[in-house]
């Protein structure tokens, strides 16, 4: 079940506002054209804000996501209905034929069991065409993002366009590595209503994503630094090795 920051039908809306400038896209659009891909699988789309810029750009684009309500501010954004929403997970889009397959957001590091990474992968792998691509990225465990989470309790209002000014505060609620939980309370200032939404993301080091990347039919091509945030995360770029 996904989270209720994009699953519910008040945090959904406000979600992109709090999210900020999405600067970490550039680099997977650069990606796209280095790999000259023309049908983007977007694996876990969200709000569609990168599958909106990619359609932009002359891509056939197809987002999958399992929280109907991002879904629905995706689809509000497709002005055009030029993309594909697939309400689901990685494996309702099998045989798709993608020329490649994109996690954003720290999307991969959602699947907290080996189990759910692996049908993750394996959903992938048959998304994609023979010799497809697959990029994502993950945060580095060696960082500790989730010491910078708990140093700055301090809450962010924003004025959200539809909904008013809306208060957010991040507490970290439970580190027991490789999973950190973590708490974001919305309060809605509107009508004083608060609603809250509990995370977990597992945190797995390069060797182990490697290993997992080959152990599913993939070939690691490069593992780069993140160009909008240096030494916070890895960047996987593969191949679908059949």
């Amino acid at each position: 079940m996904p989270d209720a920051i994009f699953s519910h039908p008040r945090l959904a809306p406000v979600y992109d506002a709090f999210d900020g400038e999405r600067d970490d896209l550039t680099a997977y659009l650069d990606i796209v054209e280095e790999l000259g891909a023309d049908q983007v699988l977007d694996v876990g789309c969200g709000t569609g804000s990168l599958a909106v810029l990619l359609a932009e750009r002359g891509r056939t684009v197809v987002g999958v996501d399992p929280a109907e309500a991002s879904l629905e501010i995706a689809r509000s954004k497709d002005r055009r209905a030029s993309i594909t929403w697939v309400h689901g997970d990685a494996t309702a889009v099998q045989g798709l034929g993608a020329d490649l397959a994109l996690m954003t957001g720290n999307v991969a590091q959602v699947f907290l069991t080996d189990d759910d990474w692996t049908r993750t992968l394996q959903g992938i792998h048959a998304a994609l065409r023979p010799h497809g691509h697959l990029v994502f990225e993950t945060r580095r465990p060696e960082r500790q993002a989730w010491a910078d989470w708990a140093a700055d309790p301090a809450p962010t209002v924003l004025d959200v366009p539809g909904s008013g000014p809306v208060e957010q505060r991040l507490e970290v609620t439970d580190v027991s590595l490789p999973l950190v939980s973590f708490r974001h309370t919305y309060r809605f200032l509107s009508d004083g209503a608060v609603v809250t939404s509990d995370s977990t993301l597992r945190f797995r080091g390069r060797e182990e994503v490697e290993s997992s990347l080959v152990a599913h039919g993939f070939r690691v091509l490069d593992v780069r630094d993140a160009a909008d945030r240096p030494g916070r995360e890895f960047v996987f770029v593969s191949e679908r090795t059949t």
